[in-house]
């Protein structure tokens, strides 16, 4: 299958054993690493002084609007001031600037999030005071769910306490970086994407990420792109060679025609006029080839799919009968493969292309490989060895940029001399294709995105999401934020020593590397050997980490830099270090990215929200209801792993610099999932209540009756006022509360119980969830796969069902005066089966096709709750009626 031969030899050093791999080609056979950052340090002491010249004007007024600095522009135009003079101006001012939400939007928000809190203390002492003695259970079980529930709305609400926005300026940071006629400074950037099951990942759908990152609108030189493949796949391998053969015909169309979006699947599907704005006379011949090109590579990955699916019994082979390495996918070497980046690799214009670099990390059984956090550490030091770009993007496999300037966008915030410094990473908002037009699990989750990150952003930075995330190289190494105290020479490593305690570094180990290094560079760095404990034993990456600005240390034998590669990612290479601890993606949940974000926070450093006009990353969305729920279950998972472990917000980072609002938000995010347990009680006392005739209210007086009317009306003050800042819809909004409930009472209850199990020594492993490649009609929205999920919120629905039936039965036999009661129960029981809504349709599939399954346990618990009804209500003698007696004859 492979369409290049491959040679593979074996190196020692150090008791480690290597799996080298180089192309045959002779383009690749150097593995010639061009230096990126080799104009770095002039970019840095140019924003340095951008940065000095403009603290000497007038301070930057961020509240102004975008017509005051265009009256500005043309008011120095009109002066005479030349074009190098007003070019000069502008370079200076800042990169980015922050758009608070107005104060005639927020604070009526924030008022009515005070008057709620005040309603919410009288109501639950009316409610504590006055019990319900005829129900107590019902009354205590429902108040411990009500207060519950009314903390964690606190604990959600008080971090939005300031929300905000923020805008960049792509033409400063060109003015600053790009300048005509000298060397481009833009900082490099590497960029990874992670793979794990090539049949449940589809490869065209990372092929079209990875052509939309190579096309992307940067320069070339710049970006590198590391593919992760922890499957070890042979069709995954194939396929990234046939999609660096495409990318030299459509990085060149992409870049001549300006093409957005540069995934060509997502291109060419687009229902638009693509003809608009797009005059060039050979548009149209070009789009026609560039598509019938397209769909030929299409044909050639569904050949690879096709043939991988028929393995031979003595395993995949190379075509010069070399057997390939990771036949055996539990065990196999390291293997690493430059695609593109090596000298003579030109697109069909003569133009270089970017580098592309295939990686599979070694597997061993009996090891713990750490899932998707040990796949991006290992990223992180390849990257480190061959590229050592200042930036990392992180990427899924199925998060392709839509934005081609999106990288741009970060390097907004990264390379601003008064933010960049500090802030750890940029996190987009992730954006989705295929999703059905009422969105009926709530896939979009524009509530967190647009609501919950903006006002993260006003405190000290949103949370890591996982994907769609620029991040600074040194805060992923453990590192403090620099400071105004510390000075150049001598930066220095929080996780290793404090800023006092350097020693001399010792080069006598690594001089075959590092050939030209000056003596004053050596006496500013550590000890290799506490560097070793680290970092591990590399002095290659030990040396590119001690490098702020990035880059290739000058001198490097880059002969030894994919040797030295494959080395970093071996089984032991992680074994006593900080890797997965301190270092890099942190180890210990299935949701490390909140893990990570979070240990950053607690650094001191900043983090920052983008959200360009134009979505920078689209990815593909579980459509139907299970892979939904399963999701959903991965991520309640993880957080339950971060409340059980040492990095609980709770007790975790008080020595750092967190701030308690952060510490509050972080707090929320492990903590939810244990709402699933009160959620799912309160969903069930309405029809417990409607069963036995019983109430959890008392008869109301008129104070309580205000109370309890207060109450409801600041729960829709407060939706109607978030959605007015916020300018999210009111459909996305419903979307949101529905699936909360339905979340709530399936994947987050299953999660509490796992994180118990786990807590017990029983591991639960997560598997990936299927990636379709078809949007077409939303084939997948109606696919019903039974799961475990499903049980307790269609338990909850039947229940609440019979509930209904039986509380109206009851009302017909008891007359008149009970139906005032009736409604009071039925109303929560309607407002339980309301927001279970969107799951009963998930249940039912598509029409006239409801599964077996379902009716059959559908029918058993109408069966069971009725039985109970009857049992309880019908056949039992009322203690307020007449005493029945038999008569006799003489009756």
């Amino acid at each position: 299958m492979a369409s290049k031969a491959l040679t593979t030899g074996s190196h020692s050093r150090n008791g480690y054993r290597f799996s080298v791999f180089d192309d045959s080609d002779e383009e690749n056979g150097d593995c010639n690493i061009q230096q990126q950052r080799k104009h770095n340090d002039r970019a840095f002491s140019l924003a340095g002084s951008a940065s000095k010249d403009f603290e000497e004007q007038k301070p930057f007024n961020y509240n102004e609007e975008k017509g005051k600095g265009n009256q500005e522009k043309r008011s120095l135009m009109s002066n005479d001031i030349g074009e190098d003079e007003f070019l000069l101006a502008e370079s200076r001012q800042p990169l980015c600037r922050k758009v608070p939400i107005a104060s005639s939007l927020i604070n009526p928000y924030r008022i009515v999030i005070v008057m709620r809190l005040v309603v919410l203390v009288f109501f639950f002492h009316f409610r504590i005071t006055t019990p319900v003695h005829d129900a107590f259970a019902l009354w205590i079980i429902s108040v411990i769910c009500e207060i519950w529930l009314s903390l964690s709305w606190v604990v959600d609400q008080f971090p939005k306490w300031f929300p905000m926005t923020r805008e960049t300026y792509l033409e400063r940071l060109s003015m600053r970086f790009e300048r005509e006629g000298e060397p481009n400074l833009l900082a490099a950037v590497d960029v990874f994407v992670t793979t794990a099951d090539p049949l449940k990942e589809p490869p065209i759908i990372t092929a079209n990420t990875v052509l939309s990152i190579l096309s992307v609108d940067y320069p070339v030189d710049k970006v590198s792109c590391y593919v992760s493949d922890d499957s070890a796949s042979m069709l995954l391998f194939d396929t990234l060679s046939q999609t660096s053969q495409f990318a030299r015909i459509w990085i060149p169309f992409c870049k001549k025609y300006n093409i957005e979006p540069r995934a060509p699947e997502s291109y060419f599907s687009q229902k638009v006029d693509y003809l608009k704005d797009k005059v060039h006379p050979t548009f149209v011949k070009d789009r026609r080839a560039m598509k019938r090109e397209y769909e030929e590579f299409k044909v050639r990955i569904n050949v690879l799919v096709a043939e991988s699916q028929k393995k031979p019994e003595e395993g995949w082979v190379l075509q010069d009968g070399t057997p390939w390495p990771g036949n055996n996918t539990d065990n196999h070497p390291g293997m690493i493969q430059v695609c593109l980046g090596s000298a003579g690799a030109v697109d069909i214009e003569g133009k270089s292309l970017p580098r592309l670099v295939y990686v599979s990390r070694e597997k061993c059984s009996g090891y713990q490989h750490h899932n998707k956090a040990g796949a991006m550490n290992s990223l992180l030091r390849v990257s480190a060895v061959l590229s050592n770009a200042p930036f990392v993007l992180n990427l899924d496999c199925d998060q392709y940029i839509n934005n081609s300037k999106a990288i741009r966008e970060a390097m907004c915030f990264l390379m601003d001399p008064l933010l960049g410094k500090k802030t750890a990473y940029v996190q987009f908002p992730r954006r989705f294709d295929g999703i059905d037009d009422s969105d009926r699990y709530a896939n979009h989750n524009s509530v967190f995105y647009d609501i919950n990150m903006k006002c993260l952003d006003g405190i000290q930075g949103p949370v890591y999401v996982g994907t769609g995330c620029v991040f600074n190289r040194q805060a992923l190494y453990g590192y403090k934020p620099p400071t105004e105290k510390r000075q150049k020479t001598g930066f220095s490593c929080c996780c290793c020593c404090s800023d006092d305690s350097r020693s001399e570094l010792d080069f006598e180990e690594i001089d075959d590397v590092f050939e030209d290094s000056d003596e004053q560079e050596k006496s500013s760095f550590m000890s290799l050997k506490v560097f070793e404990k680290k970092f591990g034993e590399s002095p290659v990456f030990i040396a590119s980490a001690l490098m702020e600005d990035g880059g290739l240390p000058k001198g490097t034998n880059t002969q030894i830099l994919v040797k030295e590669a494959i080395h970093v990612i071996s089984i032991g290479y992680e074994e006593k270090t900080e890797w997965g601890k301190e270092i890099g993606w942190l180890y210990g949940s299935t949701t490390e990215d909140i893990l990570t974000g979070f240990n950053m926070h607690c650094r001191g450093w900043k983090s920052v929200y983008c959200m360009p006009e134009r979505a920078a990353f689209k990815g593909s969305a579980p459509i139907n209801l299970s892979d939904r729920l399963h999701q959903v279950l991965k991520w309640a998972s993880g957080s339950t792993e971060i409340f059980f472990s040492g990095y609980c917000p709770l007790w975790y980072g008080y020595s750092g610099k967190l701030k308690w609002l952060q510490r509050l938000a972080y707090t929320n995010h492990v903590v939810y999932p244990f709402s699933s347990i009160p959620l799912l009680v309160y969903c069930m006392i309405p029809a417990i209540c409607l069963l036995t005739g019983k109430f959890i209210l008392p008869t109301l007086t008129s104070l309580a009756s205000i109370w309890l009317m207060a109450l409801f009306i600041s729960i829709i003050l407060t939706c109607v006022l978030e959605l007015r800042w916020s300018k999210v819809n009111i459909q996305d909004w419903w979307r949101n509360e529905q699936f909360w409930v339905i979340g709530g009472v399936s994947a987050h209850l299953f999660a509490v119980f796992q994180g118990l199990l786990k807590v017990a020594g029983l591991d639960t492993n997560f598997t990936v969830r299927t990636k379709s490649a078809d949007n077409a009609a939303f084939g997948q929205l109606h696919v019903f796969k039974w799961t475990t999920l499903l049980i307790p919120p269609t338990s909850i629905v039947i229940l609440n069902m019979v509930g209904i039936v039986a509380g109206v039965s009851e009302a017909i036999n008891s007359g008149y005066n009970s139906w005032g009661l009736l409604f009071g129960k039925v109303f929560f029981s309607f407002w339980v089966i309301v927001h279970l809504y969107p799951f009963l349709k998930g249940l039912m599939g598509r029409q006239n096709r409801t599964p077996i399954i379902v009716v059959l346990w559908a029918t058993l618990l109408a069966l069971i709750f009725s039985m109970i009804w009857v049992r309880i209500d019908v056949f039992l003698p009322k203690k307020t009626g007449p005493v029945l007696s038999q008569c006799g004859i003489e009756c």
